[in-house]
């Protein structure tokens, strides 16, 4: 029997709901042919029962380039267009209310809600002038419209994060280092600072550890 499909060569090409689909059946089985032709299922959108009868070394090929997919490290995306929207990342970190740090730790760390996640740092962009553009406030609302996201954005964002916690870390040790004198309450403060980006720097790593993807 002939079965047609398209395999994805890029992860662009993946939706965040789709891995999100395959994530909850890897935690739940650790079958690894029955997690190969889900694989097929979901990344190939064919029947369950149409992957079973492909030949064994089709569904190898196959499960390979997949797996190499979600081995790629790609860039931050800024900007990106879905369903004919403009979404914007959040132009200025230092500006992120507490509610948005909030319910991003929160949900960074759990592949069933990543969508939320992405949902805090992309928003629909109001206005633009050259690369300079400014989104919409967070409410929320667009959380389900974030499964649909392509997945070079969710891993691109997620990795930015995770260097960018690295790259403070060392930036708030070597000033410590240096300002040996400063105030206690000072340094108390910018230790607390240090602790939730280590903990949210910690949640994304977890997440990437599961994904495979080397940070080297």
């Amino acid at each position: 029997m002939k079965i047609k499909l398209t395999v994805p060569t890029e992860l662009s090409e993946i939706k965040l709901s789709q891995y999100q689909k395959y994530f909850k059946i890897q935690e739940d089985n650790q079958d690894e042919g029955f997690l190969a032709t889900k694989m097929i299922e979901i990344f190939c959108h064919i029947p369950h029962k149409d992957s079973f009868r492909m030949k064994l070394r089709d569904v190898t090929k196959i499960t390979s380039i997949l797996g190499n997919l979600f081995e790629q490290k790609p860039q931050l995306k800024k900007r990106f267009t879905l369903n004919g929207i403009d979404y914007g990342f959040i132009p200025n970190l230092d500006e992120m209310s507490l509610g948005e740090y909030i319910d991003l730790d929160t949900y960074i760390s759990n592949w069933g809600d990543m969508h939320k996640a992405m949902a805090v740092l992309y928003r629909p962009i109001k206005s633009s002038l050259g690369n300079k553009y400014n989104i919409e406030k967070y409410t929320g609302n667009t959380q389900d419209v974030m499964k649909d996201i392509p997945l070079d954005i969710v891993f691109g964002s997620m990795l930015f994060f995770y260097r960018l916690g690295i790259d403070l870390s060392k930036v708030m040790m070597s000033y410590f280092q240096e300002k040996k004198g400063v105030p206690s309450q000072q340094l108390q403060d910018l230790m607390k600072n240090m602790d939730g980006l280590d903990k949210f720097t910690s949640s994304v790593n977890t997440i990437l550890q599961e994904l495979k993807i080397s940070l080297n």
